[in-house]
């Protein structure tokens, strides 16, 4: 219109009596000819009108929900000018009436019409096929209703998953799953991509929580499933023991599983149903449903993808009735399809602004596919494809569905779900929230985003369920399968100590201690337990435990109930419960009792600690004399008497009634550290010899399991118990040192002969042992803490009540009930007094001595010091009076007197120079100042001196 108008204009402005030259014209005419030319290519690459194309089944819930919504938003950008600058958005709908060629069909042609993205498919089937197609032409492929999470951008670059796909949904289920402590879920699924696809993550993420599948139940394809098909699946489900079952599909087959479930009697209390968003979407689009459908669903559990409140969704969802005229209800989907027009808008937006062009080029691999009807060389490649590709995956911005923001995997930023209750008329009520951010929580997510994450097992929260039957209490999630088999038990056909668990000669009934403690155990229980024992063993001996836990990893048994000791090999297999009596391994040896004699006094302590202390009494002794001898009277004299006294002196501080005073400070250190050691062994002493006096003592060479581990000697053991393994890895005992018995007479026997010279068993079985042979007794203590508990598979529900059980039969008294009727035998006469007194050691002392010993070596080192420099004083004074002797013999017998002389005539000596140095000091008072000094520091060495002996004393 505009270049018409110019031409007109121009031409008459030519063509009049104006001043324009013929040249002017020239010129004016070439550069309208080149803005016309230019306008129309630039028509040409910047098109007024967007195509866009749309492949749903219109057919579906929703697909007639996503419909409205993309119209609603393709209205919404071509009223405002400013989303495209004027451009008109066309989307172009194709119905694949849920079949896999009509989708192909309908990409095909929108390929031919250079759309330049496409929105769907609806199915992750078809996403799968018609990415290969969006790969090779480069047009973007986005969908919020196929979210297989095995579409992997890494595979398919040009798909895009607009909505969180179905990683994110199967960890909200397994998070719940958690939550409410079940341990094995049944799945039921569409056998399809999407169907397997999530069953498999979901498995997954249930495998993170030690969780699993215990049962895959597959569908046929929703079109094609059948009442009978159902049926059939769910009477197997049924049977089997697991009671959380989840449901993942389409609405079609999921109503259906419903309906048939509540006919079959599974919708009852004691069932679980969680439904993935299928069943939310059905009840946001369909409500007020039937009551047929509401009454099949009361009690589920379903999820719904949480879209954040803003005037925004609120303003939609007023216009919602006008926009699909009360025909069907808005669900997520809706909110997803819109956002996923207006992500679209704004990247073509982008891609036009940054300069871009819109065209297609010929795809040179279709070049050799001619001939025939089919038009191949009309699909082309968009040029622009990876730029606009790039456009989208940078999208941040604010929709219905909240904020939308890809992470570098492509995955929306913060996915979370609301969780939905199926409560009376089929009325959706929430119990909280999920998100990968916080775990479960009552809060909505966007609230705590803005604080730390915490997905601690105390912050996941949820309100309470209206579960299936209409009970509030939590289903245990679990049952004895009802397929008529019982629990298959197995019980050790034990030949020996029968007390704990035997077989009854020619039938299968076994009784004793641990079957009394398991039969109570299961009358606690809320549920009844179909068993049945099965005896393990051949009956003439006692049977191997390890291969009778193994026999539960294979399948033999369902679980092992006897004398089975909790060790750690045995928890990598299988699950044991509470332990409902203490064991270990100890060491049974022969013994002698040690009758009173006239040496009994010795016994309280060993040869070398007798003689240590003896030593000790003379070296304390002999210090204290040398520190007492040059002040002390009493220890002075003839060498006989002072031999005398040190010997005196030294063996009665035993009994504290020395006469010997003590005057010095070093000697009266020593003697109160010696005091306070001498009142620890006499102490120590008298309690031994107590003891051996007044109890039973009982001998042996074997003092436990150290002296064995030591020793050549053979060891005895159990036949079947975990002791010999032990011995062997655990202790390095050889092989060929160790005798295998098996029962408490071969015990005695191989005892009594010295064929080995210990057992090591298990504390029951030799308490019952020792109740009937007292001429044995348990050397030292307990080298091993264990218990006896009962065997079940891994994850196995029953494991935990039974160990609940085992825990009230404790509190109640009940166990120790069962324990004192079968293992509750008359002891020994002597076995009350028996002790196993050992001689104190002198390990027992060696921090006193030591502490002893080093308070006498500092104490003489500092009187030698002291006495030393004394001496070096005194005979400066004496070479000064008179002719010094240099041989060292004369040194050394004048330090000799010196120190065999008492210190009060040295102290006369000083005191009598002190005497003279006055009138000495008063003679030369007029000589120079300088031999005053000399003087002067004379005196001072002398009291210096004087002081120090004073201290010494």
């Amino acid at each position: 219109m505009a270049t018409t108008i110019i031409f007109k204009s121009l031409t008459v402005c030519m063509w009049s009596d104006s001043s324009f030259s013929i040249t002017m014209n020239l010129w004016w005419l070439v550069s309208i000819f080149s803005f016309c030319i230019g306008t129309a290519i630039q028509g040409a690459l910047k098109p007024e009108v967007l195509n866009v194309g749309a492949i749903f089944s219109f057919g579906t819930v929703n697909g007639q929900v996503s419909r409205i919504a993309m119209k609603a938003a393709q209205d919404d950008i071509n009223s405002d000018p400013r989303v495209l600058g004027g451009r008109k958005l066309s989307i172009t709908m194709h119905d694949a009436k849920f079949n896999g060629f009509l989708s192909i069909m309908g990409a095909l042609q929108f390929m031919e019409t250079d759309t330049l993205a496409i929105v769907g498919p609806q199915s992750a089937v078809m996403a799968h096929v018609l990415s290969h197609l969006a790969n090779e032409l480069q047009v973007p492929l986005l969908s919020f209703t196929a979210l297989d999470p095995t579409l992997s951008p890494l595979q398919y670059p040009f798909f895009v998953q607009t909505a969180p796909n179905d990683l994110y949904l199967m960890s909200a289920i397994a998070e719940m799953v958690s939550y409410f402590g079940w341990g094995e879920v049944i799945a039921i699924f569409n056998d399809d991509d999407q169907g397997r696809n999530g069953v498999t993550a979901l498995g997954d993420k249930l495998a993170e929580i030690r969780c699993k599948i215990s049962y895959k139940s597959a569908l046929p394809p929703d079109q094609s499933v059948t009442e009978t098909d159902v049926r059939n699946e769910l009477v197997k489900v049924r049977m089997m023991e697991a009671r959380v079952i989840v449901v993942h599909g389409y609405s079609r087959t999921g109503l259906m599983v419903f309906d048939v479930a509540q006919r079959l009697g599974m919708m009852d209390s004691g069932y679980v149903w969680i439904a993935t968003t299928w069943l939310s979407t059905f009840i946001d689009s369909k409500s007020p449903l039937s009551l047929k459908t509401a009454k099949s669903i009361l009690g589920a559990l379903t999820l719904r993808q949480h879209t954040p409140d803003s005037k925004r969704r609120r303003d939609f969802v007023s216009r919602w009735n006008t926009l699909s005229n009360g025909s069907i209800g808005l669900n997520p989907y809706g909110l997803y399809a819109y956002d996923t027009v207006w992500m679209i808008a704004r990247a073509l937006k982008l891609f036009l602004d940054q300069g871009n062009t819109i065209s297609f080029s010929n795809d040179t691999k279709l070049n050799g596919l001619g001939g025939g009807t089919l038009n191949l060389g009309a699909l082309s490649i968009f040029d622009g494809g990876k730029k606009f590709l790039a456009n989208i995956l940078q999208t941040n911005m604010t929709g219905l569905s909240g904020p939308i923001h890809f992470n570098q995997d492509r995955s929306l930023l913060h996915p979370s779900y609301d969780i939905i209750n199926v409560i009376e008329h089929g009325y959706p009520q929430q119990i909280g929230y999920w998100s990968n951010y916080s775990g479960l929580s009552v809060v909505p997510p966007e609230k705590l985003y803005r604080k730390p994450a915490n997905r601690s097992s105390s912050n996941q929260h949820l309100y309470s369920v209206v579960w299936p039957g209409g009970v509030t209490s939590k289903p245990r999630g679990w049952v004895f399968p009802n397929n008529g088999r019982q629990l298959r038990i197995g019980v050790p056909n034990r030949v020996s100590y029968r007390d704990f668990v035997f077989k009854v000669n020619g039938t299968d009934i076994v009784h004793g201690y641990c079957i009394d403690v398991f039969l109570a155990a299961v009358r606690l229980l809320p549920y009844a337990v179909p068993y049945k024992f099965i005896p393990y063993g051949d009956g003439h001996k006692n049977p191997t435990y390890s291969e009778l836990i193994n026999q539960i990893t294979t399948g033999v048994f369902d679980a092992a109930v006897g004398d089975i000791a909790i060790v750690t090999n045995r928890t990598k297999a299988v699950d044991f419960t509470q332990p409902y009596i203490e064991s270990g391994l100890v060491v049974v040896a022969p013994v002698r009792k040690l009758n009173s004699s006239a040496w009994a006094f010795l016994r309280p302590f060993t040869p070398l600690m007798w003689a240590v202390t003896g030593v000790f009494f003379l070296v304390v002794g002999t210090v204290v004399w040398i520190l007492e001898h040059r002040l002390n009277d009493e220890f002075r004299g003839p060498p006989r008497k002072q031999i005398v006294t040190v010997l005196w002196f030294s063996f009665s501080t035993m009994f504290f009634a020395h006469r010997e005073n003590t005057v010095s400070t070093l000697g009266r250190v020593v003697l109160i550290i010696w005091l306070f050691v001498v009142l620890i062994i006499t102490s120590s002493y008298t309690a031994s010899l107590t003891s051996i006096l007044t109890v039973q003592q009982l001998s042996s060479p074997i003092k436990g399991i150290d002296t064995l581990m030591t020793s050549n000697d053979r060891v005895g053991y159990q036949v079947g118990s975990f002791a010999e393994n032990y011995l062997i890895e655990e202790l390095s005992i050889p092989k060929s040192r160790l005798v295998a018995l098996g029962s408490p007479e071969e015990y005695a026997i191989a005892l009594e002969n010295r064929t080995v010279a210990a057992v090591v068993d298990e504390r029951p079985y030799i308490d019952l042992f020792l109740s009937d042979h007292c001429q044995f007794s348990v050397r030292g203590q307990e080298f091993t803490k264990s218990g006896w508990g009962f065997a079940f598979p891994r994850d196995s529900p029953l494991a935990i009540d039974m160990s609940t059980a085992i825990l009230t039969l404790s509190e109640n008294g009940e166990l120790q009930r069962i324990h004192d009727k079968w293992l509750r035998k008359k002891a020994c006469s002597s076995e009350s007094s028996q002790s196993d007194s050992e001689q104190l050691q002198i390990q027992s002392f060696r921090g006193l001595f030591l502490i002893c010993g080093i308070a006498c070596f500092l104490a003489l080192l500092a009187y030698f010091c002291l006495m030393l420099r004394q001496f070096k004083k005194y005979s400066a004074e004496e070479s000064a009076s008179s002719v010094p002797s240099s041989s060292r013999s004369a040194r050394l017998q004048t330090f000799l007197s010196f120190a065999d002389e008492k210190v009060d005539r040295t102290k006369s000596k000083l005191k009598r120079k002190r005497e003279d140095m006055p009138s000495n000091v008063y003679m030369i008072e007029a000589e120079p100042k300088n031999g005053s000094a000399r003087i002067n520091r004379d005196i001072s060495q002398e009291r210096e001196q004087y002081n120090n002996e004073t201290w010494l004393h």
